[in-house]
């Protein structure tokens, strides 16, 4: 029987996808050992939103070989499909496949066995058409759900669209079984994923269906305690979405929302389709139906044009909103983007001193958050793995919790206190009383 190990680089996306791409070796009688273990073949699942994606996907190619020199390598993902001819001429590569080949992996590849140079199967990105099912399954505590692909966007730092083709869907039934599955393997938490998940309900260009729909649907599902919506953009996050989850019983107060900028003239140069006013409306509107809701923030810093007055703008924007944690990234070129040959870049050490301070007022909102979050009784879904006898849970606004290690509490949702912060900044919890828990579940 031979050996498969996967590393997978990104977003909750990717994971989903290597989980269906190790469930066609599974198929095919390849046994899949950890990422570390000696192996005889690995597929490295690859991002490159930014430079240094496409920096650690070399990395982890080079530390694949230095655990096992005579296995096969293949490559998949983002970075694949933008530079195949680059990644074929990394030392060590055996096998390069696109967008559309990933998970046709067996029709190209059979024997595994290396030859005197690599092999590159990439079409270009208009044979994506296809939406190709996936979900993660590894401690089943918490899977991602892939429910979206592609973007019809058109942000002018981007490469998803290169990368992944246009958006596209399965229909609603088609991700209601897939939940109804994973519920059957004992999982608890769901969380959907996808490029553009707002935009879900397309099926060749044609809206069928909407995000609305699916979440309805959703709710319904036997067996799933919770499900969580991964990033989701502003002017897609309509006010029926913000009341439904907030009316739902199983769709957990937390979102994710792409900003980029506060600044209205940032947005329009990185052709957002939204202002910053409506931003601010989406976040007032959640808070002031669900006030304990958390909410994180993607930020890009150093955007070309972007001046001091700007970014201070952005700063000052973010400052004032009621939100949980930021996401921040620094701008960085990529290559058939419309921002690269945009005027006035900014110098890269001000776009790192400007993520800097971003970094830190994000810690102050989470720390924020966390103490408003002193006190209250929380769900909280503990996780399996263990870390120096503690194990960690999150709550269903996100707090992440720190507590001696019970194998009985692994993939439980139990009732506790938050009570305090360890030295990490995580949030201590305490038992309940008996009559406590009674009194909580009424």
């Amino acid at each position: 029987m031979k050996k498969v190990a996967f590393y997978t680089l990104g977003c909750k996306l990717n994971y989903a996808e290597t989980s269906s791409i190790s469930r066609l070796f599974e198929s095919k009688g390849f046994e899949k050992v950890a990422f570390g273990h000696p192996t005889d073949v690995y597929v490295i699942n690859t991002c490159s939103v930014t430079e240094q994606a496409d920096k650690k996907a070399r990395k982890v190619v080079k530390e694949a070989l230095k655990i096992s020199p005579q296995a096969y390598v293949v490559v998949v993902g983002c970075y694949a499909q933008l530079k195949p001819k680059e990644i074929s001429e990394i030392p060590g590569v055996d096998a390069v496949l696109g967008a559309a080949e990933k998970f046709r992996i067996f029709d190209f590849l059979t024997d595994f066995e290396k030859k005197s140079s690599s092999e590159v199967f990439a079409s270009d990105i208009e044979t994506a058409n296809k939406f190709v099912e996936g979900y993660s399954i590894a401690d089943r505590t918490r899977t991602f759900l892939k429910v979206q692909d592609g973007c019809d966007y058109s942000c002018t730092f981007c490469t998803i669209p290169l990368s992944r083709g246009k958006s596209r869907s399965p229909y609603v039934a088609d991700v209601v079984r897939q939940a109804e599955e994973i519920a059957i393997k004992g999982v608890k938490e769901i969380v959907l994923t996808g490029v553009n998940i707002g935009d879900f309900g397309l099926h060749n260009g044609v809206r069928e269906e909407r995000f609305i729909d699916l979440i309805t649907a959703l709710d319904q599902v036997e067996g799933i305690d919770r499900f969580r919506i991964s990033s989701i953009e502003p002017n897609l996050l309509s006010n029926d979405i913000i009341a439904f989850v907030a009316a739902s019983q199983k769709f957990v107060p937390h979102f994710h929302i792409p900003l980029q900028s506060g600044n209205n003239k940032t947005l329009a140069g990185m052709r957002r389709r939204y202002k910053r006013e409506l931003y601010a409306e989406r976040v007032e509107t959640i808070k002031n139906l669900m006030p304990d809701c958390c909410i994180g923030v993607d930020v890009i810093t150093g955007f070309p044009g972007e001046t001091e007055a700007d970014f201070l703008e952005t700063y000052n924007f973010i400052n004032d909103l009621n939100i949980s944690y930021l996401h921040v990234f620094t701008y960085s070129e990529r290559p058939n983007t419309a921002a690269i040959d945009m005027p006035n870049p900014v110098p890269v050490a001000e776009r790192q001193q400007r993520n800097s301070m971003l970094q830190i007022l994000s810690e102050k909102k989470r720390r924020h958050f966390y103490e408003s979050q002193l006190g209250s009784v929380q769900d909280v879904l503990f996780e399996a793995a263990e870390d120096a006898g503690k194990m960690h849970g999150f709550s269903k606004n996100y707090v992440k919790t720190v507590t001696k290690f019970d194998p009985l509490r692994v993939n439980e949702v139990v009732k506790v206190r938050l009570a305090g912060f360890d030295e990490a900044g995580l949030m201590l919890v305490e038992e309940l009383e008996a009559s406590e828990v009674l009194h909580h579940q009424a």
